[in-house]
């Protein structure tokens, strides 16, 4: 039996929010592109204390509006410009969506539903993991998951000339899906409203004039701030690269972010794991269910299938494009349990056979990463990685205590005694998402800093050595946004001081210190010979040129 204390269960969510998401936020870098990104942009909005124009390199960003920046700038007037701040205000919203779900779920069946719907968005992996980052999408996932749930409120009440404040709050939500990340967000809901509508028939719910009014009015002044502002500010220029970007995104393949055609597919199955097996269940029709619930998961549907289909097709192929699946994905795992724990379906044996192949698979990858660790030098001598650059990333020094594939085998031996020794379903299902949650918690507390060390930390540390000095710094033959946030780039004295090729070659007034990788180095020594070498770490070669030092004829 659950307590009658109304207010226990919200307490315990934000409870678990706070020790769960807001330790060791600031204990690994930012990573490169999005994490620093979005943090350098908040950065540089304190620094020049213009707050309207979100910027990179103090030269106008136009791929991101500016929503979710602007947290980041609150966050790091109170806690300073740190990695902590930059993701501080993620962990807030996923306090703010497990709140979200007890009560959304608590309302369609009751409290032990909107608890297994927390428990088993917490206890999946990517979805947990992104509470920790500082990217855009966890905020922009939230406003267009409620802006779906007032939807799914106004077409479902019987008298819609009193609900309007549901179509109120529903545009207003997709309004800030559109000021944290873009008209993506009306997209993606524009075609789920519009295929539940040819479904099932409802063009008299959707089509009547005061609802196109309202919805209009409030999407147009709070999607369109932004816009509006820099429209009246003069720069309308950056609202037409912010079209003509969100179009190349979707109809090419941006640089570095391919992938095959089933992409988004095997991300949702892995990165959702164990939610996404019980999912699986879900894709049939149920016949019990009261109208409003199945109309909710009709919703979650549509929308499952929209983003999943959206972003197969779309030709860039980024982990968090699908990342709003979250939301209906973990709805029907939820849906599945809840009817499990009750008797209404079994928990039959391949559903726990998959559940223990895929712990299988994904603790031993863990549990081998400190087995190739320790014979990494007899595997990069045997000439089995060809990459120099990541050949010299495993030179990084970095402490390994021996025991951290413990955290692999936790998960093994964690979701194993679950399923195997608890004769309760509710016991087995509760014991495998709480085993799935502390593997999240502990890799990021424990490897993620120690991969992080092989892959950027040596380039950072640069960065970090520089700070303060007066002079210029950046990267040659690769993209980076870390020469910006951990070199802590001043306002710009010099016009120039964002022309790489005037760093370069230029008539310059302050030292230049460029990084590049290994494998471009004898490239940039044959172009620039201009430049003094002063060292490489771990793949990162860093180079100077002083004033007094001009290119020879």
């Amino acid at each position: 039996m659950l307590p009658k204390n109304n207010l226990l269960y919200p307490f315990l969510i934000i409870l678990a929010g706070i020790l769960f998401f807001i330790p060791f936020l600031g204990s690994v870098h930012l990573f490169d592109w999005d994490e620093i990104n979005f943090a350098e942009s908040a950065r540089e909005m304190i620094v020049s204390g213009d707050y309207l124009n979100v910027q990179i390199n103090f030269i106008p960003f136009w791929e991101k509006p500016p929503l979710f920046i602007w947290m980041q700038v609150l966050s790091m007037k109170i806690f300073g410009v740190t990695e902590f701040a930059a993701r501080f205000p993620n962990a807030i919203g996923g306090i703010i969506t497990l709140l979200v779900l007890y009560f959304i779920g608590k309302k369609l069946f009751n409290e032990k539903f909107g608890i297994l719907w927390v428990l088993v968005y917490m206890g999946s992996l990517l979805p947990n993991l992104y509470f920790k980052s500082g990217i855009i999408d966890p905020w922009f996932n939230l406003f267009i998951f409620l802006g779906i749930y007032y939807m799914y409120l106004y077409a479902l009440a019987k008298n819609n000339n009193k609900n309007t404040w549901k179509i109120i709050l529903s545009a207003g939500f997709i309004g800030l899906a559109i000021l944290t990340k873009g008209p993506v967000a009306l997209l993606i809901f524009g075609l789920i409203t519009f295929i539940w509508v040819l479904l099932y028939n409802k063009w008299l719910v959707i089509l009547k004039l005061r609802f196109i009014i309202s919805y209009l009015l409030v999407l147009s002044f709070i999607g369109g701030f932004w816009f509006i502002l820099l429209a009246i500010k003069g720069h309308g220029y950056i609202i037409n690269d912010f079209i003509q970007y969100q179009i190349r995104l979707f109809t090419q393949e941006d640089a570095g972010h391919g992938g095959f055609l089933l992409y988004h597919f095997v991300i949702l199955f892995i990165g959702v794991f164990p939610a996404s097996i019980f999912a699986i269940r879900s894709f049939r029709k149920f016949k019990d269910d009261t109208d409003n619930q199945k109309s909710f998961r009709n919703w979650m549907m549509i929308t499952f299938w929209v983003v999943l289909i959206l972003f197969t097709i779309v030709n860039t192929k980024i982990v968090h494009y699908s990342s709003m699946c979250y939301f209906p994905l973990t709805y029907l795992a939820t849906y599945v349990i809840y009817k499990i724990i009750r008797n209404e379906l079994r928990f039959t044996g391949w559903m726990k056979a998959l559940i223990l192949f895929m712990t299988g698979i994904i603790g031993l990858l863990l549990m081998s990463l400190q087995f190739f660790i320790k014979y990494k030098d007899q595997i990069i001598a045997k000439n089995y990685i060809k990459d120099a650059f990541a050949v010299a990333n495993l030179q990084a020094e970095v402490y390994w205590s021996g025991w951290e594939f413990l955290i692999g085998l936790l998960l093994i031996l964690g979701i194993s005694v679950s399923l195997w020794f608890f004769k309760n379903k509710l016991y087995q299902i509760i014991g495998i998402f709480i085993s799935s949650l502390l593997f999240v918690n502990l890799t990021m507390t424990f490897i993620v800093p120690k991969i992080e060390q092989y892959s950027q930390n040596a380039a950072i540390e640069f960065y970090q050595k520089i700070a303060g000095e007066d002079c210029y710094v950046h990267t040659w033959g690769y993209k980076s946004y870390a020469q910006y946030f951990y070199f802590k780039k001043p306002l710009p004295e010099n016009s120039n001081s964002s022309n790489l090729e005037w760093l370069l070659t230029g008539n310059i007034d302050k030292p230049v210190y460029i990084a590049t990788k290994n494998i471009r180095e004898a490239q940039f020594m044959e172009k620039y010979n201009n430049f003094v070498r002063l060292y490489e770490k771990n793949g990162f070669v860093f180079f100077v040129r002083e004033i007094n030092i001009e290119p020879e004829e």
